[in-house]
């Protein structure tokens, strides 16, 4: 017998990388409350990993740790965009929990670098999870 294992309209027949895109969309709901205003023509999305562009060349020699996310301000017709990184994202998180806060605490920072504040002050619990 062949077929989906799950029904489509249960959570487990939902691919992994669509769970991480809720887990974003979660993330950036949590902001709209206080941000709403200055999240509207922001667009987020997600990459699997960052461009080579963003990385070093080679092990050990580039700049800094691999990033989970950046953010683009508006430039022209161009609107600002946060671009979160699954692939790197997954790596670091042992369990949906902690994936969850980690995504959650990655658009907080790009939110605060694309905004000019600092995390605190984007989301007041950031400081108390770290």
């Amino acid at each position: 017998m062949r077929g989906p294992l799950a029904p489509s309209h249960v959570p487990i027949a939902r691919s992994r990388s669509e769970r991480f895109d809720d887990l974003v969309l979660d993330a950036v709901d949590r902001l709209r409350p206080q941000w709403g205003r200055q999240l509207s023509a922001v667009e987020f999305a997600v990459e699997d990993v960052p461009p080579l562009s963003e990385l070093g060349d080679g092990p050990g020699l580039g700049e800094g740790p691999i990033p989970f996310g950046r953010a683009d301000p508006a430039r022209g017709q161009d609107p600002a965009a946060v671009v979160i990184y699954r692939r790197p994202l997954e790596a670091r998180s042992r369990d949906r929990d902690t994936l969850g806060a980690l995504v959650h605490d990655t658009v907080v920072e790009q939110v605060a670098t694309l905004l000019g504040l600092s995390p605190d002050t984007v989301d007041p619990g950031y400081d108390d999870r770290r």
